[in-house]
């Protein structure tokens, strides 16, 4: 199967951790501006950045994005 990465999670995530953007930008070193351009999809994270916040909010890479499947590969 394959997949493609879908609508990001990140905002519920945050929201579950009770957790605010700016807080987890102040962990990233990052400025909240791009937490929230990662949590409205205007922008993708990169696989860095993706593993530092599964990381602070204690959840998988994948959980970060919906999946949408696209094909079989097999």
């Amino acid at each position: 199967m394959a997949y493609k990465v879908g609508r990001c999670l990140l905002h519920e995530l945050l929201r579950e951790a009770r957790m605010e953007q700016i807080e987890l930008a102040s962990k990233l070193g990052v400025t909240p501006q791009q937490i929230n351009k990662y949590a409205k999809d205007i922008q993708k994270m990169s696989l860095e950045v993706a593993m530092n916040i599964s990381l602070i909010l204690k959840c998988e890479i994948k959980d970060l994005y919906d999946w949408i499947e696209v094909g079989n590969n097999e």
